[in-house]
């Protein structure tokens, strides 16, 4: 049944390429983009910040003012598309030298909530179709916590549109204190267990789950694991509570950015018909890491943050062991010093075997991808993850814990699943050294039958994980929420 045209506007914290600190920025462009190639009328708002700004003039985004509305706002277009972006231009809030929420040196704006209150209460303007902009939308879409206030205060007014509240990681609460909850002048009845306050402060995220139409997050796994204490945080009772309005969809990614047979960061180009090709990208990604190229060596990338969420202490721990073996790994990120330096240090002592590069780089995580022949990511959790997406496209077999998306988006190897073809990677199921050693021997043991490992890349390039399946079932819940 063919479902009608929809206006839907888009709130997010930040929108790639304009600025990006994690996987919330990919979503926010590349969800709109593909609704939008479905045909619905999709705008996005985010705030001015200055380096959005500057990066829209980098990348010749064409930014106008809004003459007619009473707010600044500047109107201009995601790159290569009809999608408007609004940002909210009001420089004494977002126009600083630094990231969207915090100073270079990594410090929180302290008005962070002041700045995203304005932005949520310029959000339910357009919402409201009061700023001369002639639109109103049908439902709005929110993301975290810096979009928490918007369906709380919609919930107030009338005839105002549907709202879904998406979790893009449930460990940020946006938490402030009773002061701002004074401040911000909000209804004094939200200062309760059963709304805003949580634990004596003012909670934004409770601002989205407890009023926002429909709530949903990132990966049907995440979406069950949240409802239990390891995951919640104290918010399992709620979101319990709220269970029946609350959903998982995996994200998906971009296949024109993603896409082996056309990256200008690979060597070599390849295809699912000419995987061989690959084998190019493996013999420089070893070459670029001063590691000796060996063609039957089992090589492990991982790119990431080097925190304990990631797992990295678990690389750490089980490092000895696999260097043991005929693997060589290449790591790239920066987080933890404690956990860079330790890393750094054991890529010293086996120069052979490990390389440690402390930082980021877009060409560098592109060639791991291409070149590796496993990805690994034993995140302790992981609310969908993307790493695990780009390698199974680039036919990098993942290894990964099976915790949020990686668990529904991984198939594991297995008897049942090498019979019948499915496998497209390795999981473990315990955040453990032992668990994880497992996996990679599994991963090792497979690697040394030919056929065997030619199979299972090509059943994980198979898979499906563009934007246009998650658009799909996004259309799906706004229709669900318009009913509600």
């Amino acid at each position: 049944m063919k479902q009608s045209k929809l206006k839907i506007l888009f709130t997010s914290s930040e929108v790639f390429p304009l600025i990006k600190t994690g996987g919330l920025a990919d979503v926010s462009s590349g969800l709109p983009l593909a609704l939008h190639k479905l045909g619905q009328d999709v705008r996005v708002v985010m705030p001015a910040y200055k380096a959005a700004l500057e990066k829209a003039s980098e990348l010749g985004i064409q930014l106008k003012k809004i003459d007619k509305s009473p707010t600044p706002i500047l109107e201009g277009y995601l790159p290569n598309s009809k999608v408007p972006i609004w940002l909210v231009d009001i420089p004494e809030l977002y126009y600083r030298s630094g990231g969207p929420y915090g100073s270079t040196d990594g410090i929180d704006w302290p008005d962070n909530d002041e700045r995203f209150a304005t932005f949520s209460d310029v959000a339910i303007q357009i919402a409201m179709d009061a700023l001369s902009l002639n639109w109103q939308p049908d439902i709005v879409h929110c993301n975290d916590w810096q979009t928490g206030l918007i369906p709380a205060k919609l919930s107030l007014l009338h005839n105002r549109p549907a709202t879904i509240f998406t979790i893009h990681n449930l460990a940020y609460f946006g938490l402030f204190p009773r002061q701002s909850f004074e401040k911000l002048r909000l209804p004094e009845d939200w200062w309760a267990w059963n709304k805003l306050e949580f634990h004596d402060q003012t909670c934004f995220i409770k601002g989205g789950l407890v009023f926002a139409d429909y709530i949903n997050t990132v990966s049907p796994t995440y979406a069950e694991e949240i409802r239990t204490p390891e995951f919640a945080y104290g918010l399992e009772g709620l979101l319990n509570h709220r269970g029946n309005h609350l959903s998982g969809i995996l994200n998906g990614i971009d296949y024109n950015e993603w896409n082996p047979e056309t990256d200008p960061h690979l060597t070599k180009n390849y295809s699912f018909a000419d995987i061989q090709d690959k084998a190019e990208n493996k013999r420089q990604l070893q070459k670029k890491f001063d590691l000796p190229q060996r063609e039957k060596t089992l090589l492990i990338g991982i790119v990431g943050r080097m925190v304990e969420q990631k797992g990295f202490d678990l690389i750490l721990q089980a490092l000895p062991e696999m260097l043991q073996h005929n693997i060589q790994l290449v790591m790239l990120g920066s987080g933890d010093k404690y956990l860079e330096n330790a890393l750094l240090e054991n890529a010293s002592n086996h120069p052979d075997q490990c390389s440690v590069t402390v930082g980021y780089s877009e060409a560098l995580a592109h060639l791991i991808e291409g070149g590796a022949d496993c990805f690994l990511m034993p995140s302790r959790f992981e609310p969908c993850g993307l790493n695990q997406f780009y390698s199974l496209r680039y036919g990098t077999v993942p290894i990964v814990h099976h915790t949020g998306g990686l668990a529904d988006s991984v198939v594991d190897y297995n008897e049942n699943t090498e019979a019948d073809n499915s496998a497209t990677g390795f999981k473990f199921y315990h955040s453990d050294k032992e668990s994880l050693l497992h996996a990679i021997y599994k991963a090792l043991d497979t690697y040394q039958n030919p056929q065997k490992w030619l199979t299972l890349v090509k059943s994980g390039m198979n898979r499906d994980f563009s934007w246009s399946n998650s658009a799909h079932n996004y259309l799906t819940l706004y229709h669900k929420a318009i009913k509600s």
